[in-house]
């Protein structure tokens, strides 16, 4: 495992929720985080079909465009009933035809496919939040971390806080939604901290403990 020292990296994103939830994680270990929306990169396609994959081309584009170490993230909701979908498309199903992005939509067609499904009660929605972090260099050497938390979709959405489909997952064990929950009381983790709630701060918790040796 090779160990980053440089404080200064780009985080390959142009989503503005995540680049905010990897700043909250990344600032307390006294990083300075510049975005690929920040610096104008041009988004990459990601034709991978894992989360590891597709976490890897982003990571790399920004880390060969910036000279920097570049932190990508590439998650997702995989849903039982759905045989794992949306999964690696999860930012597609809420796509339109003029390439924005409408999670509002998004949940409501996941919530279609559940009812199409008979998935009506809460054991037979049971589903999964998937993040899989990549840091990459500008040499090409990546290292890659995958964190998960299980949980439930609930219907209809509850809460404002968060982004994408938080509102209509409840993770396991809590009767509250990622989109009721407090940036803090989301990630559930901070250098020194034993646990981790989200799958972001799951997958951030490995991230820092090979890499930072925090």
């Amino acid at each position: 495992m090779r160990k980053l020292d440089d404080k200064t990296l780009v985080v390959a994103s142009h989503n503005a929720g995540k680049i905010r939830e990897i700043r909250d994680l990344i600032g307390p270990l006294g990083f300075e985080a510049k975005s690929a929306a920040d610096l104008n990169f041009v988004e990459p396609e990601e034709t991978g079909t894992t989360f590891e994959e597709n976490a890897t081309i982003k990571a790399l584009a920004s880390a060969r465009a910036s000279g920097l170490p570049a932190l990508s993230d590439d998650s997702g909701l995989a849903i039982d009933a759905l045989d794992g979908a949306p999964g690696v498309y999860t930012a597609n199903w809420a796509e339109r035809e003029d390439r924005s992005r409408d999670f509002a939509m998004a949940m409501e067609k996941v919530e279609r496919a559940l009812n199409e499904k008979g998935a009506m009660t809460p054991e037979s929605r049971t589903a999964r939040f998937v993040s899989v972090l990549c840091l990459a260099w500008p040499d090409g050497h990546v290292e890659l971390f995958r964190g998960e938390v299980e949980g439930q979709v609930v219907w209809p959405p509850r809460g404002t806080s968060g982004f994408g489909y938080d509102p209509v997952f409840q993770p396991k064990g809590y009767d509250t939604t990622f989109g009721e929950m407090t940036a803090e009381e989301k990630h559930g983790w901070k250098p020194g901290d034993a646990s981790a709630l989200s799958h972001r701060a799951r997958a951030f918790k490995l991230f820092a403990e090979t890499c930072l040796g925090a």
